[in-house]
């Protein structure tokens, strides 16, 4: 057994006697709300948020670290599915693949968004730097992103014909992140504004004074 395995096979005593979703869900439930430093799960990182150059080593660490974790989850739970390794940037990705796990993302990706949260603690724990690693499931989050591009860019051409901001549906910090790169790309201005969970995106025109519609 791994490092990461043993980390996350004891506390799963009586949570393997249920069902394999409700196992992992609900241990990703009970973690604290802000528990894992740093960065929230999925957090729209910005250009201050005090993450310094990242070694690439350090980064295909925390990936084998979350890797042999995720892996434990899946043992535990008795779900099937690949796990790839990869680096996107300046942060570590790990891919559960080659099975549907509709059960690990959940409604909106709010079982993924939780699993990631615990993965990252579970990262933290082991290195003790903070982490902005990224976890997807099934390929979720490819699709997703792809998704709300397409809405990003929407909202961008309909604030831009008319001259009047527009509010979008909350969305989660993954979610808003990939809505505001969509819209500057298009050469608009957006914001989130509001309290978690309906935090939302607002994109607004050249002018930041017009009311969101």
């Amino acid at each position: 057994m791994t490092q990461g395995e043993n980390a996350v096979a004891e506390p799963y005593g009586e949570a393997a006697e249920r069902h394999p979703a409700e196992a992992v869900a609900g241990q990703a439930a009970a973690v604290p709300a802000g528990e894992t430093p740093g960065a929230v799960a999925g957090a729209e990182p910005s250009a201050d948020d005090g993450h310094g150059a990242v070694d690439l080593a350090d980064l295909e660490l925390e990936g084998e670290i979350a890797a042999d974790y995720v892996e434990g989850l899946l043992d535990v739970a008795d779900l099937d599915g690949d796990i790839d390794m990869d680096v996107e940037g300046d942060r570590a990705l790990v891919s559960v693949v080659g099975a549907t796990l509709d059960e690990l993302v959940g409604p909106r990706g709010e079982v993924l968004e939780a699993l990631q949260e615990l993965t990252r603690l579970a990262v933290h724990r082991q290195t003790g730097a903070r982490t902005r690693i990224m976890l997807d499931v099934g390929g979720y989050r490819q699709r997703r992103r792809a998704e709300l591009t397409e809405a990003g860019q929407a909202a961008a051409a309909e604030v831009r014909r008319t001259g009047v901001a527009k509010k979008l549906a909350a969305m989660n910090p993954f979610e808003r992140k990939v809505v505001h790169d969509a819209v500057a790309a298009a050469g608009l201005q957006s914001e989130s504004e509001g309290e978690e969970p309906d935090r939302r995106v607002v994109v607004r025109p050249a002018s930041p004074d017009q009311p969101a519609g």
